[in-house]
């Protein structure tokens, strides 16, 4: 269907670009992730295209329902885009989005500048596609080309050489950006090793199609087919491996952009990416020592608010340089997985047929073991000061007998251990994804949005969102006199933590997790999940449960209990 077409670039073009763009990419999605092999062949460059622009979607909608809510007619060309850049900046994911995430921004940081016009014209246009690839190129520690920067820049200096309108302007860059990525292999060997065109690079295309139907109302001809061959010299393979592709040939690049891989045959073992609260001279000081770390390094944002993004063999130490340099949140470590390879000396496989996918996950109790067992997963018990080592964790995978296996180590502290045990499965030929969950209740998110039946690439990033949406707390009791986020505690003092830090110290079991609940809900939410232990009177559930009814509209409550989970409370918030 035609789309109706905007003369101008107002708000109401920023929103239907958003659409377009988000409805592109969900069509383009699993072709995109099939092409992508550089340098981590992991297969959700698409998936984190999508997930990204539909933040950036919905921020821009919440601004719609804003000022409709108001009175207003719509909102102003500088609300629409700063939301659209400010949405993909906190749900950009991988390097791809993030990437994209500094594109919008750098088109905002023009659009909505001091004295721009109420409606941005062809010229206005030009400018910001211009900024956009300047600024992205600047966010990325080593440009390297061949990439979705390239594509980037050919996409603005063909929109530099078009006359006209934003429909005129619009279409050649994506004449441009088409052009560009035909070439990509030319100037990466392991593209043109592997028959494909830069998947990022790829999505971009798609992103600057929506705006060329946003002006003009038709979607641009000459587009690939989904799930077809590249329309020209390159032609697109099929899925690849899931393992980390070494560039032998050329200088060394990064995924989407950035930096070489680092020291070793394999390249760094972890992604880590966390949105972060700092200072432009501290950003810049910690771009200095992730790049020392790692490689992959894309840091993007600003006024106070970052995305970073690395590649790195010590995934805490890229976490405590963020913590120096400001604070850190929405972290998440991905292990790397090392592809379908087969070796011998494995375990002999329990005798018959392998299922085809389950979830094994660390629980801190046995109410809760019991839970996740009736939800399908297998379970390894962490009894307080006892956590599993990589060995029992191996063993459960096993046990799962599964060509597939989601991990949820549901412990910041079992990262570590949960990727040696993933590492070792991997080698005897089974699949595995490790969700970095932090909390058992991050578990219970993940575990109620899996389908085995759908792509297990779809499964894992399902999982992993509903996860790093839910936010975690914990109520406890100290046990001797320390130093916290929230000043001195007593022994025997009521410890509330939010996300692993202390938030809340009290006297009273019950006001200290309104305390948390209020500190919680304050950011939103639509359901909260309370988990008591053994030790935890039974009056605090119908209390909590009491306190969000009457204060929190809307926001559903589940009670659990976790038996001996060593907190008295665990809380999530979704």
């Amino acid at each position: 269907m035609a789309q109706v077409p905007q003369t101008f670039f107002d708000a109401l073009a920023v929103r239907s670009w958003c659409g377009l763009a988000l409805e592109a990419l969900g069509r383009a999605r699993e072709e995109i992730d099939a092409i992508n092999v550089y340098p981590v062949a992991d297969g959700d460059t698409g998936t984190n295209l999508y997930l990204t622009v539909e933040s950036a979607t919905a921020a821009v909608e919440a601004v719609f329902a804003g000022h409709e809510a108001g009175g207003d007619r719509r909102p102003a060309l500088a609300d629409a885009v700063r939301a659209m850049a400010h949405g993909a900046l906190i749900g950009a994911r991988g390097n791809s989005g993030t990437i994209l995430a500094q594109l919008l921004r750098g088109m905002a940081q023009v659009l909505a500048a001091d004295g721009a016009p109420a409606h941005a014209d062809g010229e206005g246009l030009r400018t910001a596609l211009r900024h956009a690839a300047d600024s992205a190129r600047q966010a990325v520690a080593h440009p390297v080309e061949g990439t979705v920067l390239t594509v980037a820049a050919a996409a603005a200096e063909a929109a530099g050489r078009a006359d006209g309108d934003c429909g005129e302007v619009a279409r050649a860059a994506y004449e441009g950006a088409r052009a560009a990525l035909a070439e990509t292999p030319a100037r990466l060997a392991v593209l043109r090793r592997a028959g494909v065109v830069d998947a990022g690079g790829r999505g971009l295309v798609a992103v600057l199609a929506a705006l060329v139907e946003t002006f003009t109302g038709e979607a641009p001809r000459g587009m690939p087919a989904v799930g077809g061959p590249w329309r020209g010299s390159v032609r697109v393979a099929g899925p690849v491996p899931h393992a980390r592709v070494e560039e032998t040939g050329g200088p060394g690049a990064c995924a989407e952009g950035g930096a070489a891989p680092g020291p070793g045959a394999g390249g760094p073992a972890f992604e880590v990416i966390y949105l972060l609260e700092a200072g432009d001279a501290a950003v810049a000081r910690l771009r200095d020592r992730l790049d020392a770390l790692g490689d992959s390094l894309v840091v993007v944002g600003g006024d106070g608010l970052w995305n970073v993004h690395v590649h790195v063999d010590d995934a805490g130490a890229a976490v405590e340089a963020g913590v120096e340099a400001g604070r850190p949140y929405r972290i998440r470590i991905t292990h790397f997985g090392v592809g379908d390879a087969h070796t011998t000396g494995a375990e002999p496989a329990a005798p018959g047929e392998r299922a085809q996918r389950a979830v094994v996950a660390v629980v801190p109790g046995e109410g809760l073991a019991g839970l996740y067992a009736e939800a399908g997963a297998t379970t390894v018990l962490a009894r307080p000061g006892e956590p599993p080592a990589s060995g029992e964790l191996v063993q459960a995978v096993r046990r799962a007998h599964a060509r597939e296996v989601v991990l949820l180590p549901n412990d910041a502290d079992l990262r570590h251990t949960a990727a040696a045990a993933a590492e070792q499965v991997r080698a005897e030929g089974v699949r595995v994804a490790l969700i970095p969950t932090r909390s058992a209740v991050q578990g219970i998110a993940a575990l109620a949005v899996h389908e085995p039946e759908r792509r297990f690439d779809e499964d894992v990033v399902s999982m992993t969102s509903a996860a790093g949406a839910t936010r975690y707390a914990e109520v406890t009791v100290a046990e001797h006199q320390s130093w916290t986020m929230a000043g001195i505690c007593q022994a025997g003092d009521v410890l509330g933590l939010v996300d692993g830090d202390v938030a809340v110290i009290g006297q009273d079991l019950t006001a200290t997790a309104e305390a948390v609940l209020d500190r919680m809900l304050a950011a939103g939410g639509e359901l909260v999940t309370l988990v008591l232990g053994d030790d935890a009177p039974e009056s605090v559930a119908a209390r909590l449960e009491t306190h969000v009814r009457e204060g929190y509209l809307a926001v559903d409550t589940v009670v659990c209990h976790g038996g001996r989970q060593g907190a008295l409370l665990l809380i999530g918030v979704e």
